[in-house]
């Protein structure tokens, strides 16, 4: 099992106000998975995935990541964690500006132990998002789907135990957003770990489980009978 939360709850407190954002909120997720977390705005959804992809610390309740109670890390030992073992895709790409496409996925490399032919491993990951051709590209020369693909390729460089996707087709075209679960699925096909964060059902079913989410609660977490499959994407255009 890599996560495993059981009444996790979250707050957030603002002088004498309190919001409760996360109510109790219980469930597994092995590794090999491709879940989607589902749910409106203002559901808890992000905070969730703050919370579960270590950005963030829950206020009650327990968090299990890979067999580590994460509860107990200080803030260098959730940094290191998540360095380690964990790749984040965001909607709005959080790309270095004015950086060639290479330089953005060798960045999480030079904070890891492992510095070794950085420039090969990041080529690698981004030969397998269809983008080896962009190596010298700065980020504001490449499309939205592009960038998107080089997000992926940096959240892959660390040879992450999982993949946090947070509205990756939000910002993209149908055909660019295709590409993006294309490749995503792909990646689940070859053992990685996804769980795509969304408010679109079409998106969402592209992962083999669903976990819908509303005002802080589970509604359902259902397997997905139906699934969509991109592979009619054309990943190198």
């Amino acid at each position: 099992m890599l996560i495993k939360i059981r009444d996790l709850k979250k707050e957030f407190n603002s002088g004498d106000v309190v919001t409760r954002v996360l109510h109790g909120v219980s469930f597994d997720i092995d590794k090999g998975e491709f879940v989607s977390i589902m749910g409106p705005s203002g559901s808890g959804k992000s905070t969730l995935m703050h919370i579960l992809g270590l950005l963030d610390r829950l206020s009650d309740g327990s968090y299990e990541f890979d067999g580590q109670n994460v509860n107990e890390l200080d803030d260098d030992q959730l940094a290191g964690f998540r360095n380690k073992k964990i790749g984040f895709v965001f909607q709005s790409f959080n790309l270095l500006p004015k950086t060639s496409v290479l330089d953005n996925v060798i960045l999480p490399l030079t904070y890891s132990d492992n510095r070794k032919n950085m420039g090969d491993r990041a080529k690698k990951v981004l030969d397998s998002v269809g983008l080896g051709h962009r190596l010298n590209y700065y980020t504001n020369q490449i499309s939205g789907g592009e960038k998107q693909r080089v997000a992926i390729a940096r959240a892959l460089v660390n040879n992450p135990s999982v993949i946090f996707a947070d509205e990756p087709t939000g910002n993209l075209d149908s055909k660019s957003g295709t590409q993006i679960m294309n490749i995503l699925q792909k990646l689940n096909e070859e053992g990685n770990t996804i769980i795509l964060v969304t408010h679109e059902t079409f998106t969402a079913e592209h992962a083999k489980r669903i976990i819908r989410v509303k005002d802080g609660l589970i509604l359902s977490d259902e397997v997905v009978k139906n699934r969509r499959f991109a592979k009619e994407a054309e990943l190198l255009k």
